[in-house]
């Protein structure tokens, strides 16, 4: 080779091509990956896989209620525009008219991805084979605040739309650049989302943000968990989750039935249940009887000294007879006991409501109540297969356990 020529270094006689000695100078050539590797460089460990399904999780979760209120906003703006514009427009052009010159450039736009949709057959559904379908958010929204004498006879507070469209605006922003959101963001997300529908008037079955917040996501994978919408290790974490105050404040109607209930004695103070009886809540309270041998047979299997459980149960039903004695209607404030072997511990927060709520947690042989798994029910409004029945959940089963046991029980004087 000439002296402008690349020179490569000799090889290794025995092992031509395989040296390990590079000359200074030389270039390393990577050496060939095993079959299945990427490669260290570009690995991805545990928690980085971990980190990115939480990404994707809260952005499916965000999606989801984003998808809920530009479908409410797409119906809401055709309802009272298309009235209007159509007499005179006719057809599709009467979302152009209503975008008026400030909007020509983006629904121009939203038209040529229709024709672009259609020429590909990427329109599924021929209910969407309309220019208002291929409007985003913003340009809905756009629409809203431009007509707004339209839409102010229906809608109390413009404020309040828009504040709460800013608020999504954030997040929408975040899930369709595929970036990192926030348990905060997501959660303020789904209060804007709740609060936007219930403004935009979705009508009884709106997502509310009030006991028990609807996971959008729950309506589309109800079927798999039946009406459970939470699994918590332990008491102290359900309570992390739904404090007392969220799970019985307001409630119209409670029912309960375990040991010593302390869930609801021990968490909510005799005050806020004087207050709640006098605000029209009935109550039925079903504890063990302190005097059963039950109480004794689960004594032994705690490992507790004898009469140490009786002793709890007493003053728990003590302290819900002081709080009776303080009602203008004793009546709706009912306290009665049971003496068969206990099965489970539950709550029913408006079990005959659309917005029902239950507590349960299964008595397990050598774990105390506050130890042992919990599970959140949703009574009333998940929403059903044609196929299925409002029985199929688990809420009902556990209301008829109530019922039963109630029959059954002996009222405390």
């Amino acid at each position: 080779m000439g002296s402008g020529g690349l020179e490569l270094p000799p090889g290794d006689e025995s092992h031509e091509g395989n040296s390990t000695d590079v000359p200074p100078g030389a270039v390393s050539l990577a050496r060939p990956m095993e079959m299945g590797s990427i490669g260290p460089e570009l690995d991805w460990g545990a928690d980085a896989w971990r980190e990115v399904r939480t990404r994707a999780q809260r952005a499916g979760r965000a999606y989801i209620w984003l998808n809920l209120v530009e479908q409410r906003l797409r119906a809401v703006v055709a309802a009272v525009l298309r009235p209007i514009y159509e007499p005179v427009h006719g057809g599709d052009d009467w979302v152009v008219a209503a975008a008026g010159p400030a909007g020509q450039e983006w629904v121009q736009r939203a038209v040529a991805v229709r024709e672009v949709s259609r020429r590909k057959g990427y329109l599924l559904d021929p209910a969407d084979d309309n220019v208002l379908s291929f409007l985003t958010l913003p340009q809905l929204r756009e629409l809203m605040v431009q007509h707004w004498p339209c839409f102010e006879p229906y809608f109390d507070e413009r404020r309040d739309v828009e504040l709460a469209l800013d608020e999504l605006e954030v997040t929408r922003n975040v899930v369709s650049r595929n970036r990192a959101l926030s348990e905060a963001v997501l959660g303020q997300a789904e209060r804007a989302a709740a609060k936007l529908l219930e403004i935009l008037g979705a009508g009884s079955d709106v997502p509310s943000a009030r006991r028990l917040p609807v996971d959008a996501v729950e309506n589309l994978v109800g079927d798999r968990y039946a009406d459970v919408v939470g699994v918590h290790s332990d008491r102290v974490r359900l309570l992390r989750q739904f404090p007392a105050e969220d799970l019985f404040g307001g409630a119209r109607r409670l029912d309960a039935i375990g040991i010593g209930l302390n869930l609801l004695v021990q968490n909510f103070s005799g005050r806020r249940l004087v207050r709640l009886a006098e605000s029209g809540c009935r109550t039925r309270l079903l504890f063990l009887n302190p005097a059963s041998s039950a109480v004794k047979r689960r004594e032994r299997e705690l490992g507790i000294k004898r009469g140490e459980l009786s002793r709890a149960v007493e003053m728990n039903i003590l302290h819900m007879r002081r709080v009776r004695s303080r009602l203008r209607d004793p009546d709706a404030f009912e306290i009665q006991v049971y003496d068969e072997t206990p099965r489970f511990t539950a709550y029913l927060v408006d079990g005959d409501g659309s917005d029902g709520v239950a507590v349960v947690q299964s008595y397990l042989r050598r774990t105390r109540g506050m130890e042992a798994p919990v599970l959140v029910l949703r009574g009333g409004n998940r929403v059903l297969k044609p196929d299925e029945s409002n029985e199929e959940g688990l809420f009902p089963t556990y209301r008829e356990e109530f019922e039963v046991a109630w029959s059954d029980s002996r009222p405390v004087s």
